[in-house]
């Protein structure tokens, strides 16, 4: 089913973000790093994005276009570097590990730079491919630990460990041509969640105590996945995109139900906060919604142990005012509604992040767009817009 070639890769990293303990990995200290920095501009003409993603901890993100790719910093907003192909140079996957200089790639666009059906393993400290894996159909997405390289096919899902490329697990999946799959990031535990075999149902992987959990989701197909860090909490929504709801990963449980609207909608991303008190989400509407939750990962065991904290105060006033009624009401009165919105263009694709100072959201547009927006926890109501800029375009951003 698979090969992989190349030179694989040495060491994982361990805890250090850095990855000072191996030869191979060199850091992206900072926005001022002098990592091939914004290499080849080329102004001339504007490319076409083909991919968006941030990293893991949410502080950069990379984008693939037509001919190449690029890595930004989110705060401050900054163009780290860029690698644009002299030939084809189509990246329709981009994914970063961390802050450092691996990535990995996939072809994409009219003249893809690699085959759909590869993963290339770029290190940009050597601006070439240190290893790669081939499969017999198009990779749909890719998904990067320390340790663990995790590539998504149509109807399968590959665990690789990073420092040899060895396989480590196979998964089958019902048709899954978005490539939905999260993992947890957390060292110690290592989760996995993916479709199940059957439609709205959830696969989760638990590889620490090697337990496979499924539980039905939703009833309508799966279109969008989040996860928290450590892997405790899972957010779903289907392709109906009315409901968003929050699982606890470990036994399937599930612990709150949020509405973004009563309209069907195509839910793009979703995003826990670092604390997994609020979760922000994003659909063609082109409304941002950031909901409060009750229950965070660190106290799923112990509910009442959480304090009134910022979220708890917004999610008070968030349910419907009729709740209390429940029992008459239809449900569409007893789920939760957000506690903040910002409005964006509808019809474009965005994906969201919480951002590093506090009660902020980053948006991504496929059309370029990188918006940074504030919200109040206690009122909500309608986000303020701190910043915006449109990153395929660097002279208007500086």
């Amino acid at each position: 089913m698979r090969q992989h070639q190349g030179t694989g890769l040495s060491g994982d990293g361990g805890e250090d973000e850095s990855f000072s303990s191996s030869p191979n990995h060199h850091t992206v200290q900072s926005p001022n790093s002098n990592l091939r920095e914004v290499v080849s501009y080329s102004t001339s003409s504007i490319p076409s994005l083909l991919h968006i993603s941030f990293n893991q901890d949410h502080g950069c993100f990379a984008a693939g276009t037509d001919n190449g790719f690029r890595i930004y910093n989110c705060d401050p907003f900054r163009e780290i570097f860029r690698r644009d192909f002299d030939r084809g140079g189509g990246i329709g996957v981009v994914e970063m590990l961390f802050r450092c200089n691996i990535l990995a790639l996939v072809g994409g666009g009219p003249e893809p730079q690699y085959p759909l059906n590869k993963v290339m393993i770029w290190d940009d400290h050597q601006s070439r491919c240190i290893g790669e894996l081939s499969f017999r159909s198009e990779v749909r997405a890719v998904k990067l630990r320390r340790d663990r390289i995790v590539v998504v096919l149509e109807q399968k899902i590959f665990l690789y460990n990073f420092a040899d490329l060895k396989l480590l697990h196979q998964i089958e999946t019902i048709a899954n041509p978005k490539g939905l799959c999260a993992v947890s990031q957390l060292t110690a535990s290592l989760v996995l969640v993916c479709p199940g075999l059957q439609k709205g149902y959830v696969r989760v992987e638990h590889y620490a105590s090697r337990r496979t959990k499924f539980f039905l989701a939703h009833d309508s197909r799966l279109a969008c996945f989040a996860l928290t860090t450590d892997g405790q909490l899972l957010a779903t929504a289907s392709t109906k995109g009315t409901l968003v709801r929050i699982y606890n990963t470990s036994d399937g449980t599930r612990l709150q139900e949020l509405r973004r609207g009563a309209d069907r909608a195509e839910v793009y991303s979703m995003a826990f906060s670092s604390t997994a008190q609020w979760l922000a989400v994003s659909s063609d509407k082109g409304t941002v919604h950031v909901f409060g939750l009750k229950v965070n990962s660190g106290s799923l065991g112990n509910d009442k142990s959480r304090g009134a904290s910022d979220a708890n105060l917004a999610v008070t006033s968030s349910g419907s005012s009729l709740s209390f009624i429940k029992g008459v009401l239809p449900k569409y009165f007893s789920s939760e509604w957000s506690v903040a919105q910002f409005r964006l263009h509808e019809g474009s694709q965005y994906i969201v992040a919480f951002g590093h100072q506090k009660n902020t959201v980053v948006i991504l547009g496929m059309d370029g767009s990188f918006y940074r927006c504030q919200f109040d926890p206690v009122t909500g109501g309608e986000m303020t817009q701190l910043e915006y800029h449109n990153f395929l375009k660097p002279e208007e951003a500086f």
